[in-house]
Protein backbone atom coordinates (compact mmCIF):
# COMPACT_ATOMS: atom_id res chain seq x y z
CA UNK A 1 0.00 0.00 0.00
CA UNK A 2 1.21 3.50 -0.85
CA UNK A 3 -0.01 6.80 -2.21
CA UNK A 4 -1.18 7.14 -5.78
CA UNK A 5 -2.57 9.92 -7.94
CA UNK A 6 -4.18 10.17 -11.37
CA UNK A 7 -5.62 13.08 -13.32
CA UNK A 8 -7.30 13.71 -16.63
CA UNK A 9 -7.86 16.61 -18.97
CA UNK A 10 -10.69 15.09 -20.96
CA UNK A 11 -11.42 12.05 -23.12
CA UNK A 12 -12.04 11.78 -26.84
CA UNK A 13 -8.86 13.36 -28.17
CA UNK A 14 -8.65 12.67 -31.93
CA UNK A 15 -5.91 10.35 -33.14
CA UNK A 16 -4.32 13.32 -34.89
CA UNK A 17 -3.74 16.45 -32.82
CA UNK A 18 -1.56 19.37 -34.02
CA UNK A 19 1.52 20.02 -31.85
CA UNK A 20 0.26 23.48 -30.93
CA UNK A 21 -2.83 21.91 -29.36
CA UNK A 22 -1.10 18.86 -27.89
CA UNK A 23 2.09 20.23 -26.35
CA UNK A 24 0.57 22.88 -24.00
CA UNK A 25 -1.81 20.29 -22.62
CA UNK A 26 0.95 17.73 -22.11
CA UNK A 27 3.01 20.36 -20.28
CA UNK A 28 0.01 21.19 -18.10
CA UNK A 29 -0.52 17.53 -17.23
CA UNK A 30 3.15 17.23 -16.29
CA UNK A 31 2.97 20.33 -14.11
CA UNK A 32 -0.27 19.32 -12.39
CA UNK A 33 0.99 15.80 -11.73
CA UNK A 34 4.09 17.24 -10.08
CA UNK A 35 1.94 19.56 -7.95
CA UNK A 36 -0.10 16.58 -6.78
CA UNK A 37 2.90 14.35 -6.09
CA UNK A 38 4.63 17.04 -4.05
CA UNK A 39 1.46 17.59 -2.03
CA UNK A 40 1.13 13.88 -1.29
CA UNK A 41 4.79 13.68 -0.27
CA UNK A 42 4.17 16.63 2.04
CA UNK A 43 1.43 14.61 3.79
CA UNK A 44 -1.42 16.76 2.51
CA UNK A 45 -4.77 14.98 2.69
CA UNK A 46 -6.14 13.41 -0.51
CA UNK A 47 -8.98 15.95 -0.36
CA UNK A 48 -6.48 18.81 -0.33
CA UNK A 49 -4.49 17.19 -3.13
CA UNK A 50 -7.38 16.71 -5.57
CA UNK A 51 -8.68 20.22 -4.93
CA UNK A 52 -5.22 21.68 -5.48
CA UNK A 53 -4.66 19.80 -8.74
CA UNK A 54 -8.10 20.57 -10.16
CA UNK A 55 -7.65 24.25 -9.32
CA UNK A 56 -4.48 24.19 -11.42
CA UNK A 57 -6.39 22.58 -14.29
CA UNK A 58 -9.24 25.09 -13.95
CA UNK A 59 -6.75 27.94 -14.17
CA UNK A 60 -5.32 26.62 -17.44
CA UNK A 61 -7.28 27.88 -20.48
CA UNK A 62 -6.34 24.79 -22.52
CA UNK A 63 -8.89 22.64 -20.70
CA UNK A 64 -12.68 22.74 -20.60
CA UNK A 65 -13.06 23.93 -17.01
CA UNK A 66 -12.55 27.24 -15.28
CA UNK A 67 -10.75 29.65 -17.62
CA UNK A 68 -11.19 27.42 -20.67
CA UNK A 69 -14.88 26.62 -20.18
CA UNK A 70 -16.90 26.11 -23.35
CA UNK A 71 -19.96 28.21 -24.08
CA UNK A 72 -23.71 27.63 -23.96
CA UNK A 73 -25.96 28.29 -26.91
CA UNK A 74 -26.35 31.86 -25.63
CA UNK A 75 -22.58 32.37 -25.40
CA UNK A 76 -22.52 32.22 -21.61
CA UNK A 77 -20.42 30.13 -19.24
CA UNK A 78 -22.02 27.63 -16.83
CA UNK A 79 -19.36 25.78 -14.86
CA UNK A 80 -19.88 22.83 -12.53
CA UNK A 81 -17.78 20.73 -10.18
CA UNK A 82 -17.89 18.03 -7.52
CA UNK A 83 -15.56 16.83 -4.79
CA UNK A 84 -15.87 13.73 -2.58
CA UNK A 85 -13.70 11.71 -0.22
CA UNK A 86 -13.67 8.15 1.08
CA UNK A 87 -15.89 9.04 4.05
CA UNK A 88 -18.59 9.87 1.44
CA UNK A 89 -18.50 13.55 2.37
CA UNK A 90 -19.20 15.47 -0.83
CA UNK A 91 -20.14 18.80 -2.33
CA UNK A 92 -21.21 19.92 -5.79
CA UNK A 93 -22.04 23.09 -7.72
CA UNK A 94 -23.52 23.97 -11.11
CA UNK A 95 -24.33 27.04 -13.16
CA UNK A 96 -21.38 29.15 -12.05
CA UNK A 97 -20.41 32.13 -14.18
CA UNK A 98 -18.14 34.26 -11.98
CA UNK A 99 -16.44 31.88 -9.52
CA UNK A 100 -12.76 31.50 -10.34
CA UNK A 101 -12.46 27.94 -9.01
CA UNK A 102 -15.64 25.90 -9.02
CA UNK A 103 -13.96 22.97 -7.28
CA UNK A 104 -13.17 25.06 -4.21
CA UNK A 105 -16.76 26.25 -3.97
CA UNK A 106 -17.89 22.61 -4.16
CA UNK A 107 -15.65 21.85 -1.18
CA UNK A 108 -17.16 24.77 0.74
CA UNK A 109 -20.64 23.40 0.03
CA UNK A 110 -19.45 20.10 1.51
CA UNK A 111 -17.86 21.65 4.60
CA UNK A 112 -19.94 24.77 5.31
CA UNK A 113 -23.53 23.81 4.50
CA UNK A 114 -25.97 21.04 5.48
CA UNK A 115 -26.37 20.30 1.76
CA UNK A 116 -24.50 18.54 -1.02
CA UNK A 117 -25.45 20.46 -4.15
CA UNK A 118 -25.98 24.18 -4.86
CA UNK A 119 -26.63 25.63 -8.31
CA UNK A 120 -26.98 28.84 -10.32
CA UNK A 121 -28.08 31.94 -8.34
CA UNK A 122 -27.95 30.11 -5.02
CA UNK A 123 -24.43 28.86 -5.66
CA UNK A 124 -23.27 32.31 -6.78
CA UNK A 125 -24.79 33.90 -3.65
CA UNK A 126 -23.07 31.31 -1.46
CA UNK A 127 -19.76 32.11 -3.19
CA UNK A 128 -20.14 35.79 -2.33
CA UNK A 129 -21.09 34.90 1.25
CA UNK A 130 -17.95 32.78 1.59
CA UNK A 131 -15.70 35.41 0.05
CA UNK A 132 -14.27 33.17 -2.65
CA UNK A 133 -12.51 34.73 -5.62
CA UNK A 134 -14.87 35.88 -8.33
CA UNK A 135 -14.14 37.57 -11.64
CA UNK A 136 -16.08 39.00 -14.54
CA UNK A 137 -17.54 36.18 -16.61
CA UNK A 138 -15.49 37.37 -19.62
CA UNK A 139 -12.41 35.96 -17.83
CA UNK A 140 -13.58 32.47 -18.75
CA UNK A 141 -14.28 33.11 -22.43
CA UNK A 142 -11.44 32.30 -24.82
CA UNK A 143 -11.24 33.06 -28.55
CA UNK A 144 -10.95 29.33 -29.22
CA UNK A 145 -14.26 28.66 -27.48
CA UNK A 146 -15.98 31.53 -29.31
CA UNK A 147 -14.92 29.83 -32.55
CA UNK A 148 -16.08 26.43 -31.27
CA UNK A 149 -19.51 27.84 -30.49
CA UNK A 150 -19.72 29.45 -33.95
CA UNK A 151 -18.92 26.09 -35.60
CA UNK A 152 -21.45 24.25 -33.46
CA UNK A 153 -24.20 26.76 -34.24
CA UNK A 154 -23.45 26.57 -37.97
CA UNK A 155 -23.76 22.79 -37.82
CA UNK A 156 -26.85 23.00 -35.57
CA UNK A 157 -25.45 20.58 -33.03
CA UNK A 158 -24.24 20.19 -29.51
CA UNK A 159 -20.50 19.72 -29.81
CA UNK A 160 -17.90 18.33 -27.45
CA UNK A 161 -14.68 20.18 -26.84
CA UNK A 162 -11.93 18.41 -28.77
CA UNK A 163 -14.10 18.02 -31.87
CA UNK A 164 -12.23 19.23 -34.93
CA UNK A 165 -13.74 21.84 -37.30
CA UNK A 166 -17.04 20.52 -38.59
CA UNK A 167 -19.14 20.92 -41.71
CA UNK A 168 -22.82 21.74 -41.71
CA UNK A 169 -25.01 18.68 -42.21
CA UNK A 170 -28.29 19.83 -43.80
CA UNK A 171 -29.97 16.49 -43.00
CA UNK A 172 -29.80 17.20 -39.26
CA UNK A 173 -32.75 19.24 -38.07
CA UNK A 174 -32.08 19.12 -34.35
CA UNK A 175 -28.90 19.35 -32.31
CA UNK A 176 -27.60 16.09 -30.93
CA UNK A 177 -25.41 15.29 -27.96
CA UNK A 178 -23.25 12.97 -30.07
CA UNK A 179 -20.06 14.70 -31.17
CA UNK A 180 -17.37 12.96 -33.17
CA UNK A 181 -15.05 13.30 -30.21
CA UNK A 182 -15.77 13.48 -26.52
CA UNK A 183 -14.57 15.80 -23.79
CA UNK A 184 -16.05 17.67 -20.92
CA UNK A 185 -14.01 17.65 -17.76
CA UNK A 186 -10.83 17.84 -15.82
CA UNK A 187 -10.43 15.64 -12.79
CA UNK A 188 -8.09 14.16 -10.20
CA UNK A 189 -8.14 11.23 -7.80
CA UNK A 190 -5.66 10.53 -5.02
CA UNK A 191 -5.10 8.06 -2.20
CA UNK A 192 -2.64 8.26 0.68
CA UNK A 193 -0.65 5.48 2.31
CA UNK A 194 -3.44 4.88 4.84
CA UNK A 195 -6.10 4.16 2.22
CA UNK A 196 -7.86 7.52 2.45
CA UNK A 197 -8.92 8.71 -1.00
CA UNK A 198 -10.71 11.58 -2.75
CA UNK A 199 -11.99 12.53 -6.18
CA UNK A 200 -12.58 15.95 -7.77
CA UNK A 201 -14.04 16.82 -11.18
CA UNK A 202 -14.74 20.15 -12.90
CA UNK A 203 -16.13 21.16 -16.29
CA UNK A 204 -17.57 23.82 -18.53
CA UNK A 205 -19.92 21.28 -20.13
CA UNK A 206 -20.80 20.98 -23.82
CA UNK A 207 -20.26 23.47 -26.62
CA UNK A 208 -23.65 24.97 -27.58
CA UNK A 209 -25.41 23.22 -24.69
CA UNK A 210 -28.82 24.49 -23.64
CA UNK A 211 -28.75 27.05 -20.86
CA UNK A 212 -29.39 25.16 -17.62
CA UNK A 213 -28.08 21.80 -18.86
CA UNK A 214 -26.33 19.81 -16.11
CA UNK A 215 -23.92 17.02 -16.97
CA UNK A 216 -22.37 14.08 -15.15
CA UNK A 217 -19.55 15.99 -13.44
CA UNK A 218 -21.47 17.30 -10.38
CA UNK A 219 -23.66 14.23 -10.01
CA UNK A 220 -22.39 12.01 -7.22
CA UNK A 221 -22.06 8.46 -8.56
CA UNK A 222 -22.01 9.51 -12.21
CA UNK A 223 -18.97 11.67 -12.94
CA UNK A 224 -17.52 11.69 -9.43
CA UNK A 225 -17.47 9.18 -6.57
CA UNK A 226 -15.35 8.04 -3.64
CA UNK A 227 -15.81 5.52 -0.85
CA UNK A 228 -13.67 3.16 1.20
CA UNK A 229 -12.89 1.07 -1.91
CA UNK A 230 -11.87 3.67 -4.49
CA UNK A 231 -12.11 7.19 -5.88
CA UNK A 232 -13.24 7.84 -9.47
CA UNK A 233 -13.41 10.85 -11.80
CA UNK A 234 -15.04 10.30 -15.19
CA UNK A 235 -14.94 12.27 -18.43
CA UNK A 236 -16.67 12.11 -21.79
CA UNK A 237 -20.26 12.34 -22.99
CA UNK A 238 -22.18 13.34 -19.88
CA UNK A 239 -25.54 11.86 -20.77
CA UNK A 240 -23.99 8.42 -21.34
CA UNK A 241 -22.04 8.62 -18.08
CA UNK A 242 -25.18 9.59 -16.16
CA UNK A 243 -27.19 6.71 -17.62
CA UNK A 244 -24.47 4.22 -16.65
CA UNK A 245 -23.77 5.70 -13.18
CA UNK A 246 -20.15 5.17 -14.17
CA UNK A 247 -18.24 6.23 -11.06
CA UNK A 248 -20.49 4.43 -8.57
CA UNK A 249 -20.55 1.25 -10.65
CA UNK A 250 -16.76 0.96 -10.45
CA UNK A 251 -16.98 1.03 -6.65
CA UNK A 252 -19.98 -1.31 -6.61
CA UNK A 253 -18.21 -3.95 -8.70
CA UNK A 254 -15.32 -3.87 -6.26
CA UNK A 255 -17.60 -4.02 -3.22
CA UNK A 256 -20.18 -6.57 -4.35
CA UNK A 257 -18.32 -8.61 -6.96
CA UNK A 258 -14.84 -8.53 -5.46
CA UNK A 259 -13.26 -7.22 -8.65
CA UNK A 260 -9.94 -5.40 -8.59
CA UNK A 261 -9.94 -1.69 -9.43
CA UNK A 262 -8.59 -2.33 -12.92
CA UNK A 263 -11.12 -5.09 -13.61
CA UNK A 264 -14.04 -3.00 -12.36
CA UNK A 265 -13.05 0.14 -14.25
CA UNK A 266 -12.38 -1.76 -17.47
CA UNK A 267 -15.76 -3.48 -17.29
CA UNK A 268 -17.66 -0.22 -16.74
CA UNK A 269 -15.86 1.61 -19.55
CA UNK A 270 -16.05 -1.22 -22.08
CA UNK A 271 -19.39 -2.83 -21.26
CA UNK A 272 -21.59 -0.16 -19.66
CA UNK A 273 -21.08 2.89 -21.89
CA UNK A 274 -21.25 3.19 -25.69
CA UNK A 275 -17.90 3.16 -27.46
CA UNK A 276 -16.49 6.64 -27.86
CA UNK A 277 -18.28 8.17 -24.88
CA UNK A 278 -16.31 7.53 -21.69
CA UNK A 279 -13.01 7.55 -19.87
CA UNK A 280 -12.06 7.70 -16.22
CA UNK A 281 -9.21 7.84 -13.74
CA UNK A 282 -9.40 5.91 -10.48
CA UNK A 283 -7.36 4.87 -7.47
CA UNK A 284 -8.09 2.16 -4.93
CA UNK A 285 -7.61 2.17 -1.17
CA UNK A 286 -4.61 -0.12 -1.66
CA UNK A 287 -2.81 2.24 -4.02
CA UNK A 288 -3.83 0.77 -7.38
CA UNK A 289 -4.32 3.24 -10.22
CA UNK A 290 -6.08 2.86 -13.57
CA UNK A 291 -7.00 5.17 -16.47
CA UNK A 292 -9.21 3.31 -19.01
CA UNK A 293 -11.15 4.95 -21.86
CA UNK A 294 -13.17 3.86 -24.90
CA UNK A 295 -12.58 7.05 -26.88
CA UNK A 296 -9.74 7.63 -29.36
CA UNK A 297 -7.65 9.20 -26.62
CA UNK A 298 -7.72 10.80 -23.17
CA UNK A 299 -5.37 13.38 -21.70
CA UNK A 300 -4.14 11.61 -18.57
CA UNK A 301 -1.32 11.27 -16.06
CA UNK A 302 -0.59 9.23 -12.96
CA UNK A 303 2.10 8.46 -10.40
CA UNK A 304 2.52 6.02 -7.52
CA UNK A 305 4.71 5.90 -4.44
CA UNK A 306 6.80 3.08 -5.87
CA UNK A 307 8.11 5.38 -8.59
CA UNK A 308 5.81 4.61 -11.52
CA UNK A 309 4.58 7.57 -13.53
CA UNK A 310 2.86 8.04 -16.88
CA UNK A 311 1.73 10.98 -19.00
CA UNK A 312 -0.22 9.92 -22.08
CA UNK A 313 -2.94 10.82 -24.56
CA UNK A 314 -3.57 7.85 -26.82
CA UNK A 315 -3.52 4.07 -26.22
CA UNK A 316 0.04 2.72 -25.76
CA UNK A 317 0.07 1.17 -29.24
CA UNK A 318 -0.66 4.55 -30.89
CA UNK A 319 1.31 7.00 -28.73
CA UNK A 320 3.26 9.48 -30.87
Amino acid sequence: MGWAIALHGGAGVPLSLPPERREPREAALRHCLQVGVEALKAQRTPLDVVELVVRELENNPNFNAGRGSVLTTKGSVEMEACIMDSTKSCGAVSGLSTVMNAISLARLVMEKTPHIYLAFDGAEAFAKEQGVETVDTSNFITSENIERLKQAKEANRVQLDYTQPIQTDPTKEKPTADGDSQIGTVGCVAVDGKGNSAAATSTGGLVNKMVGRIGDTPLVGAGTYANSYCAVSATGQGESIIRATVARDVAALMEYKGLSLKEAAAYVVEECTPKGTCGLVAVSATGEVTMPFNTAGMFRACATEDGYSEIAIWPPSTQN
